[in-house]
C-alpha cells in the first residue's frame, strides 16, 4: 500500500476528454435527464405494501424498490409523506398516517423516524428524494371515527369542508394557509430532502350534483372577484407564500408541483390544448400551472399526460407540445402513466413499446428536460418486457438530474485524493469533504482498455456515493473489472445544488 499526498494527484483535469462525446449515446441516452418514480403510500398503493406490515419488511419493500429502480437508471424518487392529513415523520402538525402503522396516531414500533431513513437509504444510492404532500385533502372518506384525536378534523372542524365523501381543507382561510406553510416548513426544516413535491389535488375534482361549500368564506374574503378567481387566487397565494418560505430556509430545495395534464381545451379558450378533457387545471381544480411559471414560483412542472400517444381526446403527443410551448421561467417534465400498462380499456397501453416511444418524443423537445412515472410498482415484478425495453435502449446508462432552475453556478472544489491502492479485485481511494462547497455526491467516472475518461459520455458513469459525514474521509472501492485494463478513473463533486466541480484524473499505476 501507498500513500499519496492529494497535491501530486490533482492531475489537470485538462487530460481528461470534455469535447466530442460520442453523438449516437447523447442523442439516446442524455447524461443530465431527471427519471422519477413516484412512490404512493395512500392507501398503500405502492408503500408499505399493507398497514400491518412489521417495520422489517417495510424496509425490506422500500429498498427493494430503490433498487430495482436504481437497476433500471432511475434516478429520482418522489415519495408520498402526507396524502390526509397525517404524517409518515413525527409532526407536531398532524398524527401518524394509518397507512404506515395501522392506526392512526400510533407510532412504529419499535420507534424509528420512516422518512429520515428512507432519505439516507435514497441518498445513498445516488437518488433525489423529493418530499411528495397533498396540502388540501383532509380524509379520505367521512370514516371520522378512525381519525386520531390529533387530527386536523378534529383540532380545527372549522376548517373543513365535505364534499364527494371526503373533508377538505378549506383553501381559502387564512389560518389553513398559515398551518400548511407550517407543514411544509417543519420538513424543510427537519429533513435532508431535495425537493418539496405537490401534486394534482388543489380544489377537489368536480363531482356530479355535489358543491364545494365555501360561500361563507367568499362572502368573507371575496374581495370582489367572481368566485374562480377568488379561487385561483387562494391557490396561488399558497404556492407563492411556500415558494418563499422554502427558499428562505434552504434556497438549494426546489418546489415542484404535478398537476393534471390539461390546462384549459381550446373550446373554452383559444390559448388552450387542442383536447376535450371532461375537467381541467384553470376551470375545475382552480390551479394555474402558467400562473406559477410565469411568476417564478416553481422549480419544475411534471404534467400529468397519462394518455396514450394518439388518444382521440387528450393526446400525448399534442398535450406534450403543449405544454412545451407554454413553459417558461421552470424545468419540465412530463409525467408519464406506467400504471395503464396492460390495465386500461385504451388497448394502445397493450403496446411494450407505448412509453419507450413517449420518452422518445418527449426528447425531441429540447426544454423538456427528463420524466416522472407513476407508480412504483409499475415495474416491480410486473411489466418487465417494457422495464428491459427502456433499460436496452432510452435508459440504457445513468443519467444525473439536472441542476436546481437558476442555480447552475461553479463548483469552487475539486476533489482531493488520498490513499490509492490497487490489486487485482479492487481500486480504492480516499476523497476528503472540500473545505469551500457543500457537496452531497461524488461521481466515478472510468473507461475500459485504453479508451479516454470522457466525463460527459454517460457511458461512463460507474457510480454516484453520498458522503455520509463532511468530517470523515469517504472511501470508494471501484471493482477491478469495472476498468479493465485501465489504471485512471475520474471523479467530480456534485452540490446539493446538482452542480458538477471539474474533474480530478485519479491514476492507480503510480
Amino acid at each position: 500500500m501507498k500513500n499519496y499526498k492529494h497535491i501530486g494527484l490533482l492531475i489537470s483535469f485538462l487530460l481528461l476528454s470534455f469535447s466530442n462525446v460520442n453523438a449516437q449515446i447523447l442523442a439516446t441516452n442524455p447524461k443530465n435527464e431527471v427519471r422519477a418514480v413516484w412512490i404512493a403510500t395512500v392507501a398503500n398503493i405502492d408503500w408499505p405494501i399493507s398497514r400491518t406490515d412489521n417495520i422489517e419488511k417495510q424496509k425490506t419493500d422500500f429498498i427493494e424498490i430503490l433498487d430495482t429502480y436504481k437497476k433500471l437508471n432511475y434516478n429520482v424518487v418522489i415519495v408520498q409523506i402526507r396524502s390526509v392529513g397525517d404524517a409518515f415523520y413525527p409532526s407536531q402538525f398532524a398524527p401518524w398516517s394509518r397507512y404506515l402503522t395501522g392506526k392512526e396516531g400510533d407510532a412504529p414500533k419499535p420507534y424509528y423516524d420512516p422518512l429520515a431513513w428512507m432519505i439516507a437509504e435514497t441518498h445513498a444510492r445516488g437518488f433525489e428524494f423529493h418530499a411528495w404532500l397533498n396540502p388540501y385533502r383532509a380524509t379520505m372518506d367521512l370514516k371520522t371515527d378512525i381519525l386520531s384525536p390529533k387530527h386536523d378534523f378534529y383540532q380545527h372542524p372549522e376548517w373543513m369542508i365535505k364534499y364527494g365523501g371526503k373533508y377538505y381543507y378549506n383553501p381559502a382561510l387564512p389560518d389553513v394557509q398559515d398551518h400548511l406553510i407550517a407543514v411544509v416548513d417543519e420538513v424543510v426544516k427537519n429533513y435532508d430532502i431535495d425537493a418539496i413535491h405537490f401534486d394534482d389535488y388543489f380544489y377537489p375534482y368536480k363531482e356530479k350534483g355535489q358543491v364545494f361549500n365555501d360561500s361563507v368564506s367568499f362572502k368573507k374574503y371575496g374581495c370582489g372577484l367572481n368566485v374562480d378567481d377568488w379561487r385561483r387566487s387562494n391557490v396561488n397565494n399558497l404556492v407563492k407564500n411556500i415558494s418563499v418560505s422554502i427558499k428562505k430556509l434552504k434556497p438549494w430545495v426546489q418546489f415542484g408541483i404535478s398537476p393534471f395534464g390539461v390546462w384549459r381545451n381550446k373550446s373554452v379558450d383559444p390559448k388552450g390544448s387542442d383536447t376535450q378533457a371532461g375537467q381541467t387545471n384553470y376551470d375545475d381544480l382552480y390551479a394555474d400551472p402558467i400562473a406559477w411559471m410565469a411568476n417564478n414560483w416553481i422549480d419544475y412542472l411534471v404534467p400529468q399526460l397519462y394518455w396514450s400517444m394518439d388518444h382521440p381526446r387528450a393526446s400525448y403527443s399534442k398535450l406534450l407540445r403543449w405544454w412545451s410551448e407554454n413553459s417558461t421561467n421552470t424545468a419540465l417534465y412530463i409525467g408519464n402513466g406506467t400504471y395503464k400498462i396492460n390495465a386500461d380499456s385504451d388497448k394502445k397501453w397493450s403496446n411494450p413499446n407505448e412509453i419507450p416511444d413517449q420518452i422518445n418524443i418527449t426528447r425531441t423537445y429540447k426544454n423538456v428536460q427528463g420524466n416522472a412515472f407513476f407508480s412504483a410498482k409499475s415495474f416491480l415484478n410486473k411489466n418487465l418486457n417494457v422495464a428491459q425495453l427502456l433499460k436496452d435502449n432510452q435508459y440504457k446508462y445513468p443519467a444525473l438530474p439536472n441542476v436546481v432552475p437558476n442555480s447552475v453556478r461553479k463548483v469552487m472544489d475539486v476533489p482531493m485524493i488520498n490513499t490509492i491502492v490497487k490489486n487485482p479485485i479492487s481500486s480504492s481511494f480516499t476523497v476528503r469533504y472540500p473545505l469551500n462547497s457543500k457537496v452531497r455526491y461524488v461521481m466515478v467516472y472510468g473507461a475500459k482498455n485504453d479508451t479516454k475518461i470522457n466525463v460527459n459520455d454517460p457511458s461512463q458513469i460507474i457510480e454516484k456515493i453520498a458522503f455520509k459525514d463532511k468530517n470523515n474521509a469517504l472511501d470508494i472501492k471501484i471493482p477491478t473489472l469495472k476498468l479493465d485494463k485501465n489504471n485512471n478513473c475520474a471523479i467530480t463533486f456534485i452540490d446539493f445544488y446538482g452542480n458538477e466541480s471539474a474533474a480530478t484524473l485519479v491514476n492507480f499505476s503510480l
